[in-house]
């Protein structure tokens, strides 16, 4: 039995390769940053050849590491950020503009020229998601009409789209030599093109948004051996696809009806597993594939989706000059008991769930010159609980389970002040896994699953195991007067954006 598994983690600051033994131990890692690219305000873009050279150069620095090969690998997965749109030329490879990453709003009047016929939820019985600039499919429609020559190539069959889980499927088997076009349902779903019913492109809304279906990708389960990879890591099985946030569900081990995940990254999002049954949310939340193995019926999940949560902090950090590094913002709020009666209501790109407002912008409210450095590190890390309350209020209406635990992962989980606020804030406990790093895990299982290497979901259950635990500390008065004030401050974001 070949040793190991690898997951090419694709993530909106970084990229990272990381190879995991069968009971989900990490082997090695490598992981390296690519540039943030802001041509103008609310516009935010990746170089996606940068892309594919770092994804090339961290899969063998984590081979190097690991001291292993490609025949030690049973199978490699991807997972990737969400939403992040590309179109290339299927014969030269190259693309006929930067990726338009999921942060950006340039799609503000494709969008509201959409929803004048029917609304915000216009598409909403079919894909699950409200009109947003948030999904790829408005920014597909931007790229056409705004590259010169890229419709006439689209209609031609020349171009291809995908989101970058496709992009390096396509590079890895082959690119522009035989290079398989593919998706799966987690990414698919994002598009704002997939039917929820069908599971395959939406005719009517490719005609509206003036998609052709030419340029799209072929859907396929998110495990399943899809190809055979070349160059760097040749003959390997590519076997799993999972957009960011479902992987994590996988590889927090949400199997179950009503378990739930909330991933703290650039961005946080709370997914919680609906089973085989598709619920459509009243409160602003997203219907989504948590994930389709094989042949099995599709899994669902509802999803509530925070713009800016980490990056709040990476904002202190490049933009104010708070801070040197990310970590130091945890020591900057220690030296205030409390958030001295301010919030920050980080609106960058306008609001995601459960609000979806595009017209909000960030604020800061409540200063006094009683205010330091400390209160507005402190409101920063708040912020990212106060938004992860709203959407699991928003789950429980939904869904009618109560949360009695949340399992957290990504990179703020390392925080000991933010999760013991969010336990506080939420008064339940809050579980960090000893395997923090749960998204490339999951696109690492449903890699290994496709091939055998794991027999089954037991297996990843029983490999689960919990690093550390939050029990909530706050009265309910206080709780209940923080968040009041969250509220108000809330509503201080609208309206700003015309």
């Amino acid at each position: 039995m070949t040793k190991y598994v690898a997951a090419i983690d694709q993530g909106t600051t970084s990229t990272r390769c990381m190879i995991f033994t069968h009971d989900g131990k990490v082997v090695s890692v490598d992981q390296r940053e690519h540039e943030q690219i802001f041509p103008k305000p609310g516009w935010v873009e990746h170089n996606a050849d940068e892309i594919w050279q770092r994804t090339q150069g961290v899969i063998m620095g984590a081979l190097t590491k690991a001291n292993a090969t490609p025949s030690d690998l049973a199978a490699v997965g991807i997972t990737n950020q969400r939403e992040t749109a590309l179109v290339w030329n299927r014969k030269t490879g190259k693309p006929v503009y930067n990726a338009i990453v999921w942060q950006d709003t340039r799609t503000d009047q494709l969008v509201n020229m959409f929803a004048k016929d029917g609304g915000q939820n216009r598409f909403r019985a079919k894909v699950g998601l409200p009109l947003a600039t948030y999904f790829s499919g408005p920014k597909i429609r931007w790229i056409l009409d705004n590259v010169e020559g890229a419709r006439a190539a689209a209609e031609a069959g020349e171009l291809a789209f995908g989101n970058m889980d496709t992009w390096l499927a396509w590079n890895l088997t082959g690119g522009i030599d035989g290079g398989i076009h593919i998706t799966d349902v987690s990414n698919a779903s994002r598009t704002m093109l997939m039917n929820m019913e069908t599971m395959d492109w939406d005719e009517e809304i490719m005609g509206i948004m003036g998609v052709p279906r030419s340029m799209l990708p072929t859907i396929r389960s998110s495990s399943d051996v899809y190809g055979e990879c070349r160059g760097v890591l040749q003959g390997v099985p590519l076997a799993g696809i999972l957009g960011d946030q479902q992987a994590a569900t996988v590889g927090q081990a949400c199997f179950k009806a009503g378990e739930a995940k909330n991933t703290y990254g650039t961005g946080n999002f709370m997914l919680m597993n609906t089973s085989t049954k598709l619920v459509h949310s009243k409160n602003g939340l997203l219907t989504t594939p948590a994930y389709r193995f094989g042949k099995e019926p599709t899994v669902w999940a509802l999803e509530g989706s925070i713009a800016v949560t980490g990056s709040l902090v990476q904002w202190l950090r490049d933009n104010l000059k708070m801070i040197a590094s990310a970590p130091e913002v945890e020591d900057l709020a220690r030296t205030v008991e409390d958030n001295g009666g301010m919030y920050i209501v980080p609106a960058f790109s306008g609001l995601f769930a459960p609000y979806w407002r595009s017209d909000a912008r960030g604020v800061m409210v409540g200063m006094t010159r009683y205010i330091n450095r400390g209160h507005i590190a402190r409101a920063a890390l708040e912020a990212t609980a106060y938004q992860t309350r709203e959407v699991l209020e928003a789950m429980e209406q939904d869904s009618g389970v109560t949360l009695t635990e949340l399992k957290v992962d990504g990179g703020m989980v390392y925080n000991d002040t933010l999760m013991q606020f969010q336990s506080d804030i939420l008064g339940v406990p809050v579980v960090r896994p000893k395997v923090a790093e749960t998204t490339a895990l999951g696109a690492a299982y449903a890699a290994g699953l496709a091939v055998g290497y794991w027999k089954n979901t037991d297996e990843m259950v029983a490999n689960w195991g919990m690093d550390k635990r939050w029990e909530p500390q706050m009265g309910d008065d206080q709780r209940a007067a923080l968040f009041a004030g969250w509220k108000k401050a809330v509503t201080r974001t609208f309206d700003w954006a015309e």
